[in-house]
């Protein structure tokens, strides 16, 4: 029997939640270097499944099912293509950065009297760890019940992050801080639990169709997706709809499209800043992810019914997100905002359905996921010196830690897409993706890009230039520990933003694999040959090699 990777890869983690949340209440050191040692064990993990990944395999490999609920047609199947290998590469490799970013964000306040039952530290580190196992089996799952658990599940910890670990900066009082925090949290629960009930009796239809047309229930994303391409399983034009539906609605919580956003302000903003890197880098990836691998895939025709509309609420997303993002007086709440945006682009990429759209999208995910960390934590060092997240607080900041500053501009930079990191080329490809196929919407979408650079440049110019205000002036630069969370992510914004090959050669197999199941393809070229300028293009000839000499593209 080969070695379960896939189940280990979730499974390390959820172990380390459960060993971190051991360690003795006065072991809090421990604690944390358990922690950061299970989620390096995990990157090990994740590195080994990209290693083995074939790009040019099977649709889904590394497989394993077992029976779970015979009697329901429920099985522990897990599987991965490019798109999910990619994301657990992201997820594994940002988690260790941020346990590191919040080293100490759950040590006891000065002054604190000490609870020998109740241990901050360990529960904080462990609740980490348990979001990045749910998480992971998330982007594993090949059976929508099995998925379904676990998109639940990680509400909890969830929950007890951003409402018992919330952020300490600010002048307000205690019992004003906890306020608005358990407010934050039970936003974050509600909605995503509409959602998620919404979903649950989708679930159930899909369930019920499955077994008046196969003869017995079946979970399975495989088993489904093979029946309707053989004709044996066809839903009726409403029940696909509806079905889709109850997806979609879940996922666009989870992702967040407008008008379903509302609680993401509000749950960065209370969090510290590696739980808000947590919410926006990793978790709201898993919504954007099931719209691919579920939402397309099991309803592929009214995927295509439903376009019009999501395009117009991802547009919605993109400029209101920009522009209230511009109007913030609060760091984290303006990141939160462009988080919006950015999402924004990832659905309208999903949705274009075209290959540069698509892998875009994925692209996007994965960029987005590095660009906002390392934006987010260097803000998080920036609001612990100060304590504060109002803008107007802050000034000249680059003249006493320039560090910081730098980082933060890099940071600020790869948030807007410059030429050269990473968030660049994805958001290149979607609006590549869209133009092809909806040229108004393409336009439309490209105002994004100008009201980014405007909220990021204001952002800088606010905090970083200008005279030193006095409260500044003694701010310490980067230290040791700080540094080691920024670099590499730094590194891999431009490592990806000059040499994307390595992303694009995992995920356009899945991306074409998706589109064959929607059954579209990309639209031709209006005007396929022209001999203008520096530019020529014409068809190839079947079975003529793609030469200068052929008259191919020069």
């Amino acid at each position: 029997m080969s070695f379960p990777l896939l189940t280990a890869t979730a499974a390390v983690p959820a172990l380390g939640a459960v060993a971190t949340a051991a360690v003795p209440a006065a072991q809090r050191a421990a604690a944390k270097w358990v922690a950061l040692a299970f989620s390096l064990v995990t990157l090990a993990l994740a590195a080994v499944i990209t290693v083995r990944f074939d790009p040019d395999g099977g649709r889904f490999q590394l497989t394993e099912s077992h029976a779970w609920i015979k009697d329901f047609g429920v099985r522990y199947e897990l599987g991965v293509d490019g798109i999910a290998v990619a994301l657990i590469a992201l997820t594994a490799v940002l988690i260790p950065f941020i346990i590191l970013a919040g080293w100490h964000d759950a040590d006891p306040l000065e002054g604190a009297r000490p609870n020998r039952r109740w241990r901050p530290t360990q529960g904080f580190f462990a609740l980490i760890l348990l979001v990045e196992a749910m998480v992971v089996i998330s982007f594993e799952a090949t059976d929508v019940f099995v998925f379904y658990i676990f998109f639940e599940a990680m509400l909890i910890p969830m929950y007890f992050l951003i409402g018992g670990f919330g952020d300490r900066a600010g002048e307000r009082s205690e019992e004003e801080t906890a306020t608005q925090r358990s407010y934050a949290a039970v936003k974050f629960l509600l909605y995503n639990l509409a959602g998620g009930l919404i979903m649950l009796a989708a679930v159930v239809g899909l369930y019920a169709v499955t077994a008046d047309d196969l003869g017995t229930g079946t979970f399975s994303l495989q088993q489904i997706v093979e029946a309707r391409a053989s004709g044996q399983l066809d839903f009726a034009t409403t029940t696909e709809r509806l079905l889709f539906l109850g997806f979609f609605f879940a996922f666009a919580v989870k992702a967040p499209l407008w008008p379903l956003h509302t609680w993401l302000p509000n749950a960065m903003g209370e969090s510290t800043a590696p739980v808000a890197v947590l919410i926006t880098a990793v978790v709201d990836k898993v919504g954007t992810f099931a719209m691919l691998r579920f939402c397309l895939q099991l309803f592929p025709e009214a995927s295509k019914w439903a376009t019009p509309v999501i395009l117009v609420l991802s547009l919605i997303s993109i400029i209101y997100g920009a522009l209230l993002a511009i109007g913030q007086r609060d760091i984290k709440r303006l990141i939160a905002y462009a988080s919006i945006s950015h999402f924004g682009f990832i659905i309208l990429g999903i949705f274009a359905m075209t290959t540069q759209g698509q892998g875009g999208a994925t692209l996007y995910m994965v960029n987005h996921g590095i660009s906002t960390a390392a934006l987010m934590l260097v803000a998080g060092f920036l609001i612990t010196r100060r304590g504060s997240r109002l803008i107007a607080d802050y000034g000249g900041v680059q003249k006493v830690a320039p560090v910081l500053a730098g980082t933060f501009l890099i940071g600020g930079l790869a948030t807007l897409s410059l030429p050269g990191l990473a968030p660049f080329i994805s958001e290149f490809l979607v609006l590549v993706g869209a133009f092809a196929r909806y040229p108004v919407v393409g336009v439309i979408a490209t105002l994004g890009i100008v009201l980014a650079a405007l909220y990021v440049l204001i952002l800088y110019q606010r905090t970083m230039t200008g005279p030193v205000k006095e409260e500044v002036r003694s701010m310490p630069d980067l230290r040791p520990r700080e540094l080691l969370v920024v670099a590499p992510l730094i590194a891999l914004l431009l490592f990806l933003g000059v040499y994307p090959k390595p992303l694009t050669e995992i995920v356009n197999p899945a991306v074409d694999h998706t589109l064959s199941v929607v059954d579209e393809k990309d639209p031709k070229p209006d005007h396929p040959v022209t001999d203008a300028g520096w530019f020529h293009y014409s068809p190839k000839p079947e079975g003529a090699s793609h030469d200068g000499a052929s008259g191919g593209a020069k």
